[in-house]
């Protein structure tokens, strides 16, 4: 180990060792101190020198003891340790040094770019505002004024300080844009005083700059230009849009007339697609000689106005056409004039028709234009004043009217006739109607209406009152005559409005109610007339809809009962809706009518009681009579026969008197009891096939011993081919019987009855004609009742049976039977039989 170290400037010294170790150790920091105290040049070299030296140091620690072997060892790395680590420190320091040395020459360099730059960034006008990532306070280059106007930096961001409304919103949305998204954006805004300023915004390092310039020298005119054009480009854009969006056909053309725009509205007129379609084509809109009246005007360079027609869409019109030269060509439009020309007509229509029209009315009128001259008159002024139709049609002045009406004496008579004209004729400066009344010398009354025409002059309108005034007069005293007659009338009147209350009544109508008439004055409610009726004639369904006929507003069905009342009386009432709404009420005391009228009934229903009476006896009585009288007839032939023994010739007689008065007895009580079968409804049909010739013979044949007996003939008519129809054969014979039994009973003895039958489409007709007195018109609806019998002067005397016998049969077939007679020209009965008769029918 040495005895001592010893550090002096920056070098290591060492103290003389002590013996050969000692002298080692020495050699060894003396290399150490050269390596520290030389520069890294030349610290290779030094350790070369140290391997020199420690070469023989090493050589005798061979030669030393384990011990002092062990002690040099550590010596030696700890030696080594101490160089290499101070060779790392001399490397480290150096480069730090040289790092040092670099970055300040950094630091200088960029001091004088950022000088350099700023100096260059405020050598131009122009204002810079740069915000940070995360901040929202800006930092602001540059002076203020150069924008804004004067040195307030916080003006500069509040952009509707110093820009336009729509500038200011815009730089408000570009610049939110940039913070926001990044978007940059380059554009030029014009100041309030019309200062162009160059607007700039980029994102640069993490920052948004927006850079505000002033426009300058060649710049600003391009700004000014650029804005010029861009207005122009607005304009333009805007007069196109214009252009396309007119309904009239608009085009241009170049120095040769060869069309190169066209609107929409041209390419619809031509039929085209679109407008592009239209020029490339070269469709035209006119005709040759239209074109060729615009082509002489293109090639002049001159303006034309004209109206021409075209064809549109397969119709004819008519357009308005206008073109102006231009620098290189012309430019045209069309303006569709057909709607004006068909309202030109329509108007001129319109004027003569209302010329017409006032021509038709009752009330004359004159028009004076504004230079007081007539310039239009109705037949009514002219049948009205009798003026010379040749003086109106040469427009006189409105004076000289006037003095020629006084002239004739048709004027109100004034005593200052200059100023009653003037007065008149204010009317040409007045803004209003006003209104006349003249008592004209000839009695009449006129109403004089002046009306300002809006094209200047005046509308007279005279109307002629003296009927409606005559009318007046006379409905006044038609309705004092009506109020007279109402109040003096025995039927009760009321009339209720159509609010229900009562507008008028007469002293009736009071008196039948026992009401107070100073309380009806009152207009009571129909409640309250309903409710003092009450007490005479209790609750009536009347009542009720009494009062929803007056109150209802849609349905106001006429009323129409009988109120019977508590003293026994009785009144009808009636109701009547007039056109205003209001409801006539009428009561009429009938409680002597009522009386009679239940007289009546309880009468009629005695009469009805008694002929029930009657028909139930002769219905008894015939069937209580037909069992005799079968015995009768029955024996009357027993004793006729030679088997039950001989007779003398008078008990012959009287025998056949017998059966004569029995077999007519037997036909009466067959007949009624006919009638009250059918009477019954019990009758019935058994129908078949009637042979209509056959029918007719046999009919004939019963009534031969008549004809016989009263010298009268019978004749038959119907066609050989009339054929059948579908009915009961015995009625229809019976039918006929009647018909020729009733008609020979009323002919005159020599005279001749006719049975004719015709068939027609639907039905058979059956007649029988006679030649007796005929019936009265008073008696014809009474020949077919029961038991309804009179001679008329002749022989014949009946039941009065048969005949109701034939309407019955008749009618039960579903026909019906006629009758036409007259006094003395004899009768003729008509049966219609209808044909289709189904197999069986009832009587109804």
């Amino acid at each position: 180990m040495p005895d001592s170290i010893r550090i002096t400037g920056g070098s290591l010294r060492a103290q003389p060792p002590h013996g050969r170790f000692g002298a080692g150790i020495a050699a060894a920091l003396c290399i150490i101190g050269r390596i520290l105290g030389s520069d890294a040049a030349h610290a290779q070299g030094a350790a070369d020198e140290a391997g020199s030296v420690l070469d023989p140091v090493l050589t005798a620690a061979t030669q030393l003891e384990r011990p002092e072997v062990i002690a040099v060892t550590l010596t030696l790395g700890i030696l080594c340790f101490a160089v290499v680590t101070s060779i790392m420190l001399v490397r480290t320091s150096r480069r730090l040094a040289e790092t040092e040395a670099a970055a300040q020459d950094v630091i200088m360099a960029a001091r004088a770019e950022a000088d350099r730059v700023n100096a260059l960034l405020r050598a131009d006008p122009q204002v810079l505002v740069a915000w940070a990532a995360a901040a929202d306070k800006p930092e602001i280059i540059g002076d203020t004024a150069l924008v804004t106007g004067d040195h307030a930096s916080h003006r500069l961001l509040n952009f509707g300080a110093w820009l336009a409304p729509d500038e200011a919103r815009t730089m408000e949305r570009l610049v939110a844009r940039l913070r926001q998204r990044g978007e940059g954006f380059a554009t030029t805004v014009r100041t309030r005083n019309d200062r162009p300023i160059e607007v700039e915004g980029h994102v640069i390092g993490g920052r948004a700059i927006l850079r505000l310039k002033d426009v300058s020298g060649i710049k600003r005119e391009l700004a000014e230009v650029t804005g010029r054009f861009h207005k122009q480009i607005e304009e333009t854009e805007a007069m196109r849009t214009l252009v396309e969006a007119l309904p009239f056909p608009i085009w241009a053309r170049d120095e040769a007339g060869k069309l190169i725009t066209a609107n929409p509205a041209y390419a619809h007129a031509v039929d085209a697609r679109d407008n592009i379609e239209a020029v490339n084509r070269g469709i035209e809109l006119f005709d040759r000689s239209a074109r060729e009246e615009l082509f002489r005007a293109h090639e002049a360079a001159k303006a034309y106005a004209g109206r021409l027609p075209a064809i549109v869409a397969g119709a004819r019109r008519t357009f308005d056409v206008l073109t102006f030269p231009t620098r290189r060509g012309s430019s045209g439009i069309g303006i569709e004039a057909t709607e004006a020309e068909s309202l030109r007509a329509e108007i001129k229509r319109m004027t003569q028709a209302h010329r017409r029209t006032l021509d038709q009315l009752p009330t004359g009128v004159a028009i004076f234009g504004s230079d007081q001259k007539l310039a239009f008159y109705n037949s009514a002024y002219r049948s009205l004043w009798d003026l010379d139709a040749a003086f109106l049609d040469n427009a006189p002045i409105d004076s000289a009217v006037l003095e020629q009406l006084r002239a004739a004496r048709k004027l109100p008579e004034e005593q200052d006739f200059r100023l009653w004209k003037t007065q008149l004729h204010e009317a040409y400066r007045a803004l209003e109607a006003r209104e006349f009344t003249w008592h004209l010398p000839d009695g009449r009354t006129l109403r004089v209406v002046t009306t300002p025409n809006p094209e200047g002059g005046v509308i007279y309108l005279f109307q002629d009152n003296t009927k409606r005034l005559d009318l007046e007069r006379r409905y006044d005293a038609m309705l004092k005559v009506q109020g007279e007659t109402l109040d003096n009338l025995i039927e009760a009147v009321a009339v209720f409005g159509s609010d229900g209350r009562l507008r008028l009544f007469n002293p009736a109508f009071a008196r039948i109610w026992k009401l107070e008439p100073g309380a009806l004055r009152e207009h009571p409610h129909i409640e309250a007339v309903i409710a003092w009726c009450h007490a005479l004639s209790g609750d009536n369904p009347i009542w009720s809809a009494l009062r929803t006929t007056v109150t209802a507003i849609d349905n106001r069905e006429p009323v129409n009962g009988r109120i019977e009342r508590r003293d026994g009386s009785a009144a009808d009432c009636a109701t009547l809706p007039l056109p205003d709404g209001a409801t006539l009420v009428t009561f009429q005391d009938v409680t002597d009518s009522v009386n009679v009228e239940r007289a009546l009934r309880e009468r009629n229903e005695a009469l009805e009681e008694a002929d029930k009476l009657k028909v139930d006896f002769v219905h008894h009585v015939s069937y209580e009579l037909r069992s005799p009288l079968t015995n009768i007839i029955g024996f009357s032939h027993f004793l006729a026969d030679p088997v039950t023994g001989p007779l003398t010739e008078k008990q012959r007689e009287y025998l056949g008197y017998i059966q004569v008065s029995t077999n007519a007895l037997l036909a009466l009580i067959n007949n009624i009891l006919d009638l009250a079968t059918i009477d019954a409804g019990a009758m019935k049909l058994n129908l078949g096939q009637v042979d209509i010739r056959a029918t007719m013979e046999g009919a004939a044949e019963g009534v031969q011993d008549r004809l016989g007996q009263n010298n009268i003939a019978l004749k038959i008519r119907a066609a050989p081919d009339i054929g059948s129809f579908v009915a009961d054969e015995r009625r229809v014979r019976q039918t006929l019987f009647n018909l020729l039994a009733n008609a020979i009973g009323f002919s005159p003895a020599g005279e001749t009855v006719t049975l004719s039958a015709q068939r027609l489409k639907d039905a058979v007709v059956f007649s029988v004609t006679d030649h007796g007195p005929g019936i009265p018109a008073d008696m014809k609806d009474k020949v077919f009742d029961w038991f309804e019998t009179h001679s008329l002067g002749s022989r014949h005397r009946g039941t009065g049976l048969g005949l109701s016998l034939v309407r019955s049969f008749v009618e039960l077939h579903g026909g019906s039977v006629t009758l036409d007679s007259a006094v003395g020209r004899g009768t003729t009965v008509t049966c219609i039989f209808p044909l289709g008769q189904s197999e069986e029918r009832t009587a109804a």
